[in-house]
């Protein structure tokens, strides 16, 4: 049978947010089979639970969001993705403040922390959602058109491509495919950072974003080149991130998924719309299990190695 997945035992971090630029302590917990991701507000009078599902999802301004009632935990999706890169199932996420710590701008700390907390299978089948046909999104017309899709594949791919009119950018890829059943998140995804442009901080700063961020946790750009000393992690960084992001949006959905996700200039809001599609439309998806381990696509069966 091929298992469901938490941790053997809690890790902590320490942080800012990115947007916020508030101190927040992350505590991550194994969970119980059947759980799902669960973050806690323990910081408010009265801790509350908000599960992880798409239709918790409540903001996607530069960042995904979810919420229950008045409660909200901003920027989850770089854990997410971390989450879906190495199959965790079940977890507790504790958080003392209203933004997940933004850490190096990528995923990989996240990586790390899960990994050295141990990851432990569960003796509960892990629970699929396949798509069966296709379903996309779309967004504006000729140039300023966005698209999503989900197709039916045995496995789980994402082709992403971006469209910035940026020296820095057109010098590097930008558009890339990952299979996990065949590349290793890890190595080829996982410490894609955030990026942004000095244009913008100004603007997003006056309207109380991007207030933790900064050479350490994001790529940063002027109109012509990067600015950090240390240069690109990846040839083409940029759209991995985008892969990153969008690994971390779609397991927001609370399973994982069995499925081609393309992607041309998508974001946080559209990749939430595509996940609202998908389970509005009923005959689109299943959800499935495998008794045999051995059936299941690549990159599901075993756990990622430790660093």
């Amino acid at each position: 049978m091929l298992q469901q997945r938490s941790l053997k035992t809690l890790t902590r971090a320490v942080g800012v947010g990115l947007h916020s630029g508030q101190r927040v302590e992350l505590t991550l917990r194994p969970a119980q089979p059947d759980t799902g991701i669960v973050f806690r507000r323990v910081d408010l009078p009265q801790p509350v639970d908000i599960p992880v599902r798409a239709e918790a999802v409540t903001d996607t301004r530069l960042a995904s969001t979810i919420a229950q009632g008045n409660a909200k935990v901003h920027t989850v999706e770089h854990l997410m993705s971390a989450c879906a890169g190495l199959g965790i199932d079940n977890l507790h996420v504790d958080i003392t403040a209203e933004e997940v710590p933004i850490l190096d701008g990528s995923s990989a700390s996240f990586v790390f922390l899960l990994q050295s907390a141990g990851i432990v299978r569960q003796n509960a089948p892990k629970r699929f959602i396949r798509v069966t046909r296709p379903v996309q999104v779309r967004e504006g017309e000729g140039a300023d058109a966005k698209w999503a899709q989900l197709a039916p594949y045995h496995g789980y791919k994402l082709s992403f491509e971006i469209d910035f009119d940026h020296p820095a950018v057109d010098s590097t890829g930008q558009r890339v495919e990952f299979d996990l059943g065949q590349g290793n998140y890890r190595r080829d995804i996982a410490r894609a950072r955030t990026f942004g442009f000095t244009r913008d901080v100004e603007l997003m700063r006056s309207n109380g974003l991007a207030l933790g961020g900064g050479l350490d946790n994001a790529i940063v750009m002027d109109d012509y080149k990067v600015l950090n000393s240390d240069g690109l992690r990846y040839d083409d960084e940029f759209v991995k991130h985008k892969i990153l992001d969008a690994m971390g949006d779609l397991h927001l959905l609370g399973k994982p998924l069995l499925a081609a996700y393309s992607a041309f200039r998508s974001g946080h809001a559209l990749n939430n719309r595509l996940l609202r599609a998908l389970l509005a439309q009923r005959d689109a998806w299943e959800v499935v299990t495998f008794e045999d381990e051995r059936q299941a696509p690549g990159g599901f069966a075993q756990p990622a190695q430790a660093w």
